[in-house]
């Protein structure tokens, strides 16, 4: 006879919330460290890109399905097995020779991180069944994801600093210790659930297919027949996609979850929001080091107050929510969001790091008053049995934000008559989606909706499916 080990809430707890932290750390951690593996591995512009966007597309592609697959053998066993995953392949980024073999290894740590997200909110959602407790604790599993957003591009420099490598190897110890805390946490019980395999393959090919043309027909003015012919597959990929969700069985993107106005007004923001702040982020690391000649540390420095303005915006989007509903704090994020872009394009040619940090803050605002009553309005806008789907999907869409800005803005830096100028251009197209996202966002009802039950008792589903 097996004697399940005691649960301890405080521990699962702390594995999600640090897994969360991880895997969000390291899509912006290497932003900083980009300038570095360029100069040691070579690949030019769209090599680096893949760097990030490898990590980026995996994750986007596969959230939903690994969700499903975390309800099939339990959030434990997914968590244990994302953790391995996560850390082998860190020690394979860490150890990468060439620049082709570092872009297959992040694609490797984003399909990790697609395994760990939905099984780290199915921890906390098991740990605490009480909901008071457990949207405190999804409060803190928010804010570690947040820190970690704001404060890669810091991390990422000092250890650049040292080597460029390190800002994969710092993973192991933390896997290491997150596995050596899974044993306390209770086991987790199986749900049957089925596979969209025809839409999963589906939204692969679409999203590696569009990424690649943007990326790589961006590299040759798509002047590549090959790059040209992946946006046509892209097209062809989601236009099936649409289809087999539509007629489907078993649809991993149901779209009846997009009838709600407020559910599509949170996939325009979450998705406008995340790939301002990724290209953002993206873009001023290459400029802040390539273009000012700042060194990795003082480059990483300029996104410190951002990180601080994370954290308490994040913990103080609550009372915000509670006191005017959705509407005032989703519309005012998009409006720093969409400032910020504004200002990016206008300044960026005084070349001071000052005034660059200073409008990194007004973005990083904005994400952290926008986003979480954002995922609010997505949870209170769905059935209680669709609210692990409508929050995957979510989560999706933030992801494809931020792996499309990141290929636009790299295209435009890289083919512009100046890397500045591409830049500029960029911002400005980044404000476009966000102005438009705060405007659709005004016709959110003023008090918070609700149907049928509360917020944080929504929110224990969040990653569900």
């Amino acid at each position: 006879m097996t004697i399940a080990p005691p649960a301890h809430p405080k521990t699962a707890l702390a594995v999600s919330t640090c897994a969360f932290f991880l895997t969000t750390l390291d899509i912006l951690i290497v932003n900083i460290a980009l300038a570095a593996m360029g100069d040691d591995l070579g690949g030019g512009t769209s090599a680096l890109q893949w760097v990030v966007d490898g990590y980026t597309v995996a994750f986007a592609a596969l959230l939903l399905s690994a969700g499903s697959l975390a309800d099939r053998i339990g959030a434990r066993r997914a968590m244990g097995a994302g953790i391995i995953l996560f850390g082998v392949t860190s020690v394979l980024c860490a150890l990468a020779p060439s620049a082709m073999f570092l872009i297959a290894a992040r694609a490797g740590q984003g399909a990790a991180a697609a395994l760990i997200l939905p099984a780290s909110m199915a921890l906390i959602r098991e740990a605490y069944p009480d909901s008071g407790e457990r949207a405190h604790a999804l409060g803190i599993w928010t804010a570690g994801g947040a820190v970690s957003a704001a404060a890669g591009p810091l991390f990422g420099g000092f250890l650049t600093m040292v080597d460029w490598r390190l800002v994969f190897a710092i993973n192991i110890p933390v896997c290491l210790a997150m596995l050596a805390m899974m044993p306390r946490i209770a086991p987790s019980p199986r749900h049957e659930g089925r596979f969209d395999i025809a839409g999963q393959l589906l939204a692969v090919i679409a999203l590696v297919a569009l990424v690649y043309g943007l990326i790589e027909g961006g590299a040759t003015r798509f002047a590549d027949p090959v790059a040209v012919g992946a946006l046509v597959v892209a097209v062809l990929g989601l236009a099936a996609f649409v289809l087999v969700q539509a007629r489907g069985a078993h649809p991993m993107m149901p779209l009846s979850l997009f009838r709600p106005r407020d559910v599509r007004i949170a996939l325009l923001g979450g998705f406008a929001n995340i790939g301002a702040w990724f290209g953002t982020v993206f873009l001023t690391s290459l400029f802040l080091q390539q273009e000012l000649g700042l060194s990795p540390v003082v480059a990483g420095l300029a996104f410190l107050p951002a990180a601080l303005v994370a954290l308490f915006g994040n913990l103080g989007s609550g009372p915000l929510i509670t006191r005017f509903g959705p509407r005032v704090p989703v519309v005012s994020g998009l409006a720093c969001a969409t400032i910020a872009m504004l200002l990016m394009a206008a300044t960026l040619p005084l070349h001071s790091p000052w005034l660059i940090a200073g409008i990194v803050v007004i973005a990083a605002i904005g994400g952290a008053i926008g986003m979480p009553p954002l995922t609010g309005l997505v949870l209170s806008s769905v059935e209680h049995g669709q609210a692990g789907i409508a929050s995957a999907v979510l989560n999706t869409f933030r992801q494809i934000g931020g792996a499309l800005a990141i290929a636009v803005f790299g295209v435009l830096a890289s083919t512009a008559v100046t890397f500045e100028t591409g830049a500029r251009i960029s911002f400005l197209i980044a404000a476009v989606p966000t102005a438009l996202a705060a405007l659709y966002a005004l016709r959110i009802p003023g008090p918070l909706p609700r149907t049928g039950a509360s917020g944080a008792e929504r929110a224990e589903t969040a990653v569900r499916d």
